[in-house]
């Protein structure tokens, strides 16, 4: 198929105003300015449309706590021991749950859903598409990312058990005692492999859960809102050597000179929301904007069902309202988003060899409840 006519967003602020794009096998063949000349094929026109990239919800729990559900659909959190690095998010997704259902209505076409905040140590990620029926067919990368957390949310958790972690400090040393245990059954296993009269280590699936982490083949995701815990976070990457990302990241206004010299990506979000907690009163919609300026990569997140994920390009519009230039708002849906996440070779651009997923919007796609007219997925138009 050829989609003609269209303003083309690319994903990473290029925008080719009059050009075309040509579908192929799932993929994106081509994408060029100007009319298409070649052989005869299926062409949709967008004239005076708006065509982007499928747009990726960066952080969220959708799957992982069902939409009208109570304990029955709560599978994001197993507040039984503080250090869960061998959980599976796409253990606990239901792919069939109402959520992503409207998450395509309103152009998320991909989403990375994982365990909540209750462990500093809380488990693995996974990044899949919204379009589907069963989760290993929805997969774009599990795990995609580790899940840890600090501050507010695991102190309480534990405080109810009145066992380890109740303190800052006691949370940043559970995630450091498991690096470093980690680190040393890395060794171990490569001693072992090096010599053959080594025997290996015992199996520790915590331990192995944690080893791509090591290795830099996945994300460490820090779920941070105060300050003081972003430094600690970034702390914890640069002692291990970690490829860090901030979840939240609600004070990082205060300290972007700080988190830009780190080269620490933020996913800010959600921005529809209130100051329902302590660590949440410095809230400033003016964060993306600030982090931007100050040379961070940022994405957006509804942290649905925090926020309803059908919400997510209404916070871009809300941080454009606060700062954000708007000419980099798609890019916080879908560049941004797919290059921090690690999943750029699949999604949020529209490049050649890229997933086939993509949008066209009738009017500006950046606003309060704009359901784009088409929908692409894997080259599928679904709408």
């Amino acid at each position: 198929m050829i989609i003609q006519g269209g303003m083309i967003h690319i994903g990473d602020g290029t925008v080719i105003k009059n050009g075309y794009l040509r579908l192929e096998a799932g993929k994106i063949a081509e994408v060029a300015p100007g009319p298409y000349n070649g052989e005869d094929l299926e062409i949709l026109d967008a004239r005076g449309m708006i065509v982007t990239p499928g747009f990726i919800d960066a952080h969220c729990h959708v799957g992982m706590w069902e939409e009208g559900l109570d304990f029955e659909g709560d599978d994001g959190n197993e507040m039984t021991d503080p250090c869960t690095p061998h959980l599976r998010a796409i253990d606990a997704v239901n792919p069939l749950d109402r959520a992503f259902q409207e998450a395509l209505d309103y152009g998320v076409t991909t989403v990375v859903t994982g365990p909540g905040s209750a462990n500093p140590v809380a488990g693995q990620i996974c990044a899949m598409k919204t379009l589907g029926r069963v989760t290993d067919e929805m997969v774009i990368k599990a795990p995609v990312g580790m899940k840890f957390a600090l501050g507010e949310n695991p102190k309480s958790v534990y405080n109810e058990k009145s066992q380890a972690p109740m303190t800052r400090m006691a949370i940043a040393a559970i995630i450091r005692e498991e690096l470093q245990k980690a680190k040393r059954y890395q060794e171990d296993l490569q001693k072992a492999e090096e010599d053959e009269d080594t025997d290996p280590p015992e199996l520790d699936v915590k331990c192995e859960a944690l080893l791509p982490v090591l290795e830099g083949k996945i994300k460490a995701h820090f779920h941070v809102h105060r300050a003081d815990d972003i430094c600690t976070a970034l702390r914890i990457i640069r002692e291990f050597g970690l490829d860090g990302v901030i979840v939240h990241g609600t004070e990082g206004y205060l300290i972007p000179d700080v988190i830009a010299k780190a080269k620490v990506p933020v996913i800010c979000g959600p921005i529809i929301s209130t100051r329902t907690k302590p660590e949440l009163k410095n809230l400033d919609r003016r964060n993306a904007a600030i982090l931007l300026e100050a040379g961070v990569e940022v994405a957006i997140n509804t942290d649905a069902p925090e926020v309803p994920i059908d919400l997510l390009a209404a916070e871009a519009a809300i941080t454009v309202a606060a700062g954000v230039p708007q000419e980099k708002a798609v890019a916080l849906l879908t560049g941004n988003p797919a290059k921090i996440c690690g999943i750029g070779g699949r999604v949020g651009r529209l490049a050649p060899g890229l997933d086939g997923d993509l949008l066209l919007f009738d009017r500006d796609p950046i606003g309060l409840l704009v359901k784009p007219v088409h929908v692409f997925v894997n080259g599928e138009q679904i709408r």
